[in-house]
């Protein structure tokens, strides 16, 4: 472990969701919380996604009977369970990040529509645990548990925004970082895990060098980050826009940012900075790193073994 300034933990953009392949088409927003679904006489031009992650059940609720359900590759998951009017499905780890598995029910009643298809999505880090499918105008309940979830979500990142700005105020640099209090006794750390960091075949970025980092900050806070030093072996630039780290128990951390979000040429070597809030007691463990690029650039990269001191 060694001390670091304070430019090591410097940065960043928010993320969205990863996509190992070029081809492959954007990953949706997951929601927070309950997903609501309505469902028109017609089917629509562009069928639900919804976002899930192997080994976790996703539970969709409907307000008629099942009659059946048809899932492309019904093989590569877990469970497929039907019981009046719910759906619980559970993916295997066979389903990979980016995949579009489409999913059709039928319903009993003979009503219109008679029939929906959605589309799962595996999503690197984010899953939508419970859907609320309506085929008619959603109850007055449901659209106030919809709006006290909506609420809650734009106070929190209104909170968050008033934290950010708070720390962003005033002084920057090393100055900033000591009267904010995130340089005292504990100061920040890092290590060199490169030997420990394992890379799965297949990716186009190769890993040159990665260090974690923490930071201990006043009143228990606190945050964490990871450089990677990268090398692009593709043909095409490679630009950052997702980043993912998931635990061992398949639990992913949220709130993470990354820096530079700017394109790396082919054959060419550049570091990327993955960093999230963290105290200290939190993001222990060994992590599994996921770095994605836009639609069209080289495929992405996945590194295992990645810890925090």
């Amino acid at each position: 472990m060694f001390a670091l300034s304070a430019t090591a933990l410097l940065g960043l953009a928010l993320l969205a969701a990863p996509v190992n392949a070029a081809e492959r088409m954007p990953l949706p927003t997951c929601e927070v919380g309950t997903r609501y679904i309505e469902l028109a006489a017609e089917a629509p031009s562009k069928p639900p996604e919804v976002c899930i992650r192997p080994e976790l059940s996703l539970n969709l609720f409907f307000n008629a009977k099942l009659a059946r359900v048809d899932v492309e590759g019904r093989e590569r998951f877990r469970r497929v369970k039907v019981m009046d009017d719910t759906l619980t499905l559970v993916a295997s780890e066979a389903l990979h990040d980016g995949e579009r598995v489409p999913v059709t029910v039928y319903f009993q009643d003979g009503a219109a529509p008679m029939s929906a298809t959605f589309v799962l999505v595996v999503h690197p880090s984010q899953a939508e645990r419970q859907v609320e499918v309506s085929r008619h105008e959603r109850t007055l309940a449901s659209l106030r548990q919809g709006e006290q979830q909506a609420r809650a979500e734009v106070q929190q990142c209104r909170e968050e925004k008033a934290r950010l700005q708070a720390e962003c105020g005033g002084q920057v640099g090393l100055t900033g970082l000591i009267e904010n209090g995130w340089l005292y006794d504990k100061d920040i750390v890092a290590n060199v895990i490169t030997l420990n960091v394992t890379q799965r075949p297949g990716d186009s970025l190769v890993m040159r060098r990665v260090i974690s980092y923490r930071a201990v900050g006043p009143k228990g806070r606190g945050r964490v980050a990871v450089k990677v030093e990268l090398l692009n072996t593709g043909t095409v630039p490679w630009t950052p826009t997702g980043a993912a780290l998931v635990g061992s128990k398949r639990e992913a951390l949220t709130g993470l940012t990354v820096w530079p979000l700017e394109a790396i040429p082919p054959g060419k070597f550049q570091s990327i900075t993955v960093e999230m809030n963290a105290a200290e007691s939190e993001a222990r463990g060994t992590f599994a790193l996921k770095l994605w690029g836009e639609q069209g650039g080289a495929a992405g990269v996945t590194l295992d073994g990645v810890t925090f001191p």
